[in-house]
Order: C-alpha cells, then structure tokens, then sequence
C-alpha cells in the first residue's frame, strides 16, 4: 500500500480581519476571538504581519494573539527586521519569524531578500533570532535565485525560506505556469538539500494551492490570508478553512 504524501501546515493570516476592524475604530471582529475560532476549526498557525503605522494588526494584538496561540498550534510574526521590530519579536516569542525586506510603507510584501547584499546584516539577525529560540524563515523571490543567492543562503543559515509565489499566482492560468512552477521547484530542493526547510505565501489560493504543493511537495508550511478571507465571505469561514485542510493533507 502506497502511503500518503506529508501533510504541510496551514498557517492563517489574520491581518485582514485586523484592517476590517479598524475600518470602524472598535474591536468588530475581535481578532484575538477570530484566530481562537480559525485554530478550533483545525489550522495549524496563526500568522501577523504587524507594520509600525498600526494599519492592520497592532502592537496590542500581537501579545493577545500569543495567549490564544499555545502548542501544538505555531505562531509566525512576518516583518522587516528594524530594531523596534526585533524587540517586539523577542518580547512576543513567536514560534517562527518570518524576515521580508519591504519598507515600512509598503501595501503588502512585494520583493523577496537580495541575500548576498544583506548577508552580514542578515546572518547576525539569525543567530540574535535563534538564541531566543526563534525559527528564521527568509522571504525568498525563486525568479532571483542564482548561484550567489544559494552561497549567501548557506552561510546565513536560516531554518527556513519563503517562497514568495506571486509570480506563481500570476503565471498559474496562463502558458507559462509548468515553467514557472518548476523554478519554484528548483530553489525548493537546493533549499532542503543544503538543510533549510521550505514555506511558501503570497497570492496562494484554494485554486492554485493543490497543484504547488504537488509540484514543490518539499513546501512545510503555507501561509495564506487574504484570498482565504475573501473565499470565506463566499463560502463561509468554517468550509474555506475545511477546503484547504483537504489540500494540504494531499492525500
């Protein structure tokens, strides 16, 4: 008998229900209530990207989130690494940091690490990180990733990579999409041969998510917000986190 594929853990952005709150300056959705009833629905991590303007998840709710998110259940705080942003991860002590290099005024993570330019500055924040016993995953552009990326990437030794499948999400519908999964694939297996385990997030979708992970099977853990948030208001929160526990089991 065949056995089934490993299970890859779905972490759930929760940064959406954030800015709908603020959109009315109360606390309508709780987002500490929202992430407590997504875990009992069965997913697997929490997951923040708090920014210093305060447009989405607050300082205050990345402390609330961490007395609802308790083992087995992960907690990943995504962020640029300023210093005021290193503090707050070793006050919170998430399970995984998740380091992006986008500026603080950015809408959304857009870019993935230039590792061989940033490799000292990066290389310290791992090992400051590591010692708290923080997981580091770097966010990762695979259309970027020469050899020079793979060297630097070696010698920072982070825990994990980020694939940052915009541009997966992009080509998934058009002619290009077997080319450009199998860049992903590419960087996905250098990754977990030189140790570094493998996440992926950004425009991931109950659409295109059973097929990355079929193709990149090395991807651990996924993480997804936004199209999961508006795929709810359709189907309703408990059958969209239903629908992606299906996938991510790829049995």
């Amino acid at each position: 008998m065949l056995s089934s594929m490993p299970m890859t853990k779905l972490s759930v952005n929760v940064n959406k229900l954030a800015t709908l709150r603020n959109s009315r300056g109360k606390n309508t959705p709780n987002v500490a209530e929202m992430a407590a009833r997504i875990i009992g629905l069965g997913a697997h991590g929490i997951t923040v990207h708090p920014r210093p303007d305060g447009r989405h998840i607050r300082r205050d709710d990345v402390f609330d989130l961490k007395k609802i998110v308790k083992a087995p259940i992960e907690y990943n705080i995504e962020g640029y690494p300023s210093p005021d942003f290193l503090e707050l991860l070793e006050s919170a002590a998430p399970d995984q940091a998740t380091l992006v290099p986008d500026p603080p005024e950015a809408l959304t993570s857009n870019a993935g690490w230039d590792l061989s330019t940033n490799e000292a500055a990066l290389t310290g924040i791992a090992a400051r990180l590591r010692d708290r016993k923080i997981r580091v995953s770097l966010f990762v552009d695979p259309a970027r990733f020469d050899a020079q990326e793979l060297s630097a990437l070696k010698r920072i030794r982070p825990d994990r990579i980020e694939l940052y499948t915009e541009a997966f999400h992009d080509a998934f519908n058009t002619p290009n999409r077997a080319q450009m999964t199998a860049l992903y694939s590419r960087v996905a297996k250098l990754a977990k041969e030189n140790g570094v385990a493998v996440n992926a997030g950004h425009d991931l979708n109950q659409e295109n998510l059973s097929y990355l992970l079929e193709h990149v099977p090395e991807i651990e853990e996924v993480s997804i917000g936004h199209a999961l948030i508006c795929e709810a208001l359709l189907e309703g929160l408990p059958a969209t986190i239903r629908n992606y526990l299906t996938i991510v089991k790829r049995e």
